[in-house]
């Protein structure tokens, strides 16, 4: 029998396509997985029917992050993969030419919460929660995700965030324009289809070229830190603290 699809791709109708995150139990992240979604991503780029794209998730998470009980068996070919794939995924997402609705179901941790980032409208459950619990598991940023988080959030909000490795709730991310609305869960999927298709009316041309204005700085910085070897650290991502503090998270 074939293994079910980590990531399932839908024509919506009206040129509205989406990518529904589907890595039970929690859209946990691996290379294969960020790959995956890079390749989707690279695949609705050049189909000229699609105008607008959704990323939503099967299951009541939204994305928890890396795969923690993976990562901590990862050697450095490992290591350096998965910073390939966080660093290429999720500035594929941030540059992606077309509108890009982020519907999130729940939790948006760690390496998750750069699909919302990188997403040009995002729209959560009450239950939601919005972290960057990276400090608390011995990891550091790749440059892909810091860029994106330096672009994408207040000062304020980077630092409690970043250093603090807390989630915030959806009402605190709506204050801080991490998201933009909070929505009743039976809304979720009306509400991004909604926004989508709004999104879908702007001419396209002007909106690649605007949305490259606004971001073009921030991805040549990744850009040439990729090609300077970010990719492929050669110490690898993690330190001496990291496969311990990862034991301790997931106890």
């Amino acid at each position: 029998m074939a293994s079910e699809a980590r990531i399932v791709v839908q024509d919506l109708g009206d040129g509205i396509a989406c990518l529904t995150l589907n890595r039970a139990p929690v859209n946990a992240l691996n290379p294969d997985f960020l790959q995956e979604f890079a390749d989707h991503l690279d695949d609705l780029a050049k189909d000229g029917t699609v105008k607008a794209v959704v990323v939503n998730s099967a299951s009541k998470v939204f994305s928890a992050g890396l795969d923690l009980k993976e990562a901590q068996g990862f050697d450095l070919t490992a290591q350096q993969a998965i910073v390939r794939g966080l660093n290429v995924s999720f500035t594929k997402l941030f540059a992606f030419p077309k509108p890009t609705i982020a519907a999130i179901s729940g939790a948006a941790i760690a390496g998750g919460l750069f699909f919302v980032l990188a997403s040009d409208y995002r729209v959560c459950v009450p239950r939601a929660q919005f972290g960057l619990a990276e400090v608390r598991v011995g990891a550091d940023f790749p440059v892909g995700p810091l860029e994106i988080a330096r672009a994408s959030l207040g000062p304020n909000d980077l630092r409690r965030l970043m250093l603090g490795g807390q989630p915030v709730g959806a009402g605190a991310a709506l204050a801080a324009g991490i998201v933009d609305a909070v929505v009743e869960t039976a809304d979720l999927k009306d509400a991004a289809l909604k926004a989508a298709l709004d999104y879908a009316r702007i001419p396209p041309k002007t909106f690649a070229a605007v949305k490259m204005q606004i971001r073009a700085g921030t991805i040549a910085v990744i850009e040439a830190a990729m090609a300077s070897g970010a990719n492929a650290p050669a110490d690898g991502w993690f330190n001496e603290e990291t496969k311990g503090a990862m034991a301790a998270m997931i106890g």
